[in-house]
């Protein structure tokens, strides 16, 4: 048995954890549990700076030596204070900044049993696999057509990052009753754990290690 524990930015994350990773997981004996950030005193949610969550991480790889240590923060409005950012001009590629990002993350922990994992560009991402999955909830196909239009020339985890052009701002402007928490694990358990692994390297890649840890 091998027990994995997952650190999330928030309610959506963790569901999307619980919903689509850890039947699938719990199969081939590793056991998943999304635990989502404390941000102060009795407030969980949201990743506000690493000075924060860096303690968190270290209990974690401390208090479970025997247990195994990862993330899913997004990239987009990743926190200044990240190891890391201080060089991340340096890198070309949205890809090779978060490859970048996880490697000085891992250094800075310093635990053999911590695997970073951030999101390229943020959970949203991983919804455009297939926009279909969003049409259960419009009424209107036609609002759906500049995400298909995204999705055509781009693959997911490769769509901007701005704060007007992001994945989840995307989403928004052709859904405003699209809520995160609600509609995004849902859309995600429409798309399948699969197809999303097969639209998205990066996140392929994290899972592919998770695979690691007991293969079949």
């Amino acid at each position: 048995m091998t027990r994995v524990y997952v650190l999330v930015e928030g309610q959506t994350e963790e569901a999307f954890i619980n919903e689509l990773m850890v039947q699938p997981y719990a199969a081939r004996g590793i056991y998943l549990t999304p635990i989502i950030v404390s941000t102060s005193r009795g407030h969980k949610g949201g990743l506000t700076t690493y000075s924060k969550v860096k303690p968190q991480i270290d209990k974690l790889c401390k208090q479970d030596a025997g247990a195994f240590i990862t993330t899913l923060f997004d990239f987009y409005a990743l926190p200044k204070d990240f190891p890391g950012q201080a060089s991340i001009a340096c890198h070309g590629t949205n890809l090779a900044r978060v490859v970048h990002i996880e490697q000085h993350f891992a250094d800075a922990i310093g635990h053999l049993n911590f695997i970073p994992n951030i999101v390229l560009h943020e959970f949203e991402a991983l919804l455009l696999t297939d926009i279909d999955a969003f049409a259960e909830w419009t009424d209107n196909d036609d609002v759906l057509a500049p995400l298909r239009h995204a999705r055509m020339i781009n693959a997911p985890e490769d769509i901007n990052d701005s704060v007007h052009t992001a994945p989840s701002k995307r989403i928004m402007a052709a859904m405003a009753g699209y809520q995160k928490t609600v509609h995004g694990p849902l859309i995600a358990s429409t798309i399948g754990l699969d197809a999303i692994r097969a639209a998205c390297p990066h996140f392929h890649g994290w899972l592919s290690k998770l695979d690691a840890l007991n293969p079949l």
